[in-house]
């Protein structure tokens, strides 16, 4: 079975047709390169700036005045370190409730498939087309006043982590890579005696490595991007994450080392997508082919 692609390998073996084909492929890999790493270019080049170099028009390329005490200056100023710590702390916090949480109701859907389970599972993916700005203020009414327990969670870890664990996508992928083990692996457990909850502590969640990890990313990346959510929940400075405390504390600080600020909020993130892309491809593409 031949492969149609846009060019023929019998246009591609002369000269013209490489010329163009290199030619058109060399712009489009550039252009797309330039704007998705020209912005993270200019960013961390700002940040070795001086504040009046950061702002002349037009910018700069190469700093003129070299300054890297501009990112130790705003490592002390906004107190990096505690916004860092705090950050960490809610994602963690958040993975390990989505792992536990996610991982339970995706199992169930897929396996122990209870009553009405297709209409639970249509209700969770209908919630991904509402806009998130459209859920703030419920959700903001709720750890506002608890119902039952009737508990104020506003400046406690719980404002972050329980809206986190309610996150439909995470279980769609989920249960869609545990339909994808086969089923006479499952059965063959269950023959041996063990129980639903003993296959999926030694089978699924074994073989289920990809999809834990890409959920555990997007767990960790959700809580620390996220700047509307704790800017209302954790008014506390003390208590503040990343983003937010930059925010707060960025009247009176020089825009050069504000931006030195930001770089250093950007890094985590950039390195756990350069160290697991990899694994983030493999895990969402792992549910497509069963057996």
């Amino acid at each position: 079975m031949s492969t149609r692609t846009l060019i023929s390998p019998a246009q591609l073996a002369r000269p013209r047709g490489r010329l163009i084909y290199w030619t058109v492929f060399t712009v489009v890999v550039g252009l797309f390169t330039l704007a998705f790493l020209g912005p993270l270019y200019w960013m961390v080049s700002s940040g070795f700036k001086d504040a009046q170099e950061v702002i002349q028009t037009p910018p700069t390329l190469v700093p003129d005045s070299f300054t890297p005490e501009n990112y130790s200056r705003a490592w002390d100023v906004m107190d990096l370190a505690s916004l860092l710590f705090n950050t960490l702390y809610y994602a963690l916090g958040a993975l390990a409730f989505q792992l536990v949480l996610d991982v339970a109701a995706a199992y169930s859907l897929s396996r122990l498939r209870p009553v009405l389970g297709k209409a639970i599972l249509g209700m969770m993916l209908a919630t991904l087309m509402i806009p998130a700005t459209v859920l703030v203020v419920p959700q903001y009414l709720t750890v506002l006043d608890v119902p039952v327990v009737e508990r104020n969670l506003l400046n406690t870890p719980w404002a972050i982590w329980l809206p986190s664990v309610t996150n439909a996508f995470n279980i769609f992928l989920l249960k869609r890579f545990f339909d994808s083990i086969p089923k006479e692996l499952l059965d063959a457990a269950a023959m041996d005696g063990a129980s639903p909850t003993r296959v999926l502590w030694s089978i699924v969640l074994p073989v289920s490595r990809p999809i834990l990890g890409v959920v555990s990313i997007f767990a960790v990346v959700g809580v620390w991007k996220d700047f509307l959510w704790p800017m209302l929940t954790l008014p506390d400075p003390a208590k503040q994450t990343l983003n937010v405390g930059i925010y707060s504390l960025s009247n009176g600080v020089p825009v050069n080392v504000l931006i030195a600020a930001l770089t250093i909020a950007s890094l985590p993130t950039l390195l756990i997508f350069l160290i697991f892309q990899r694994n983030i491809m493999s895990g969402l593409t792992a549910g497509g082919l069963k057996g």
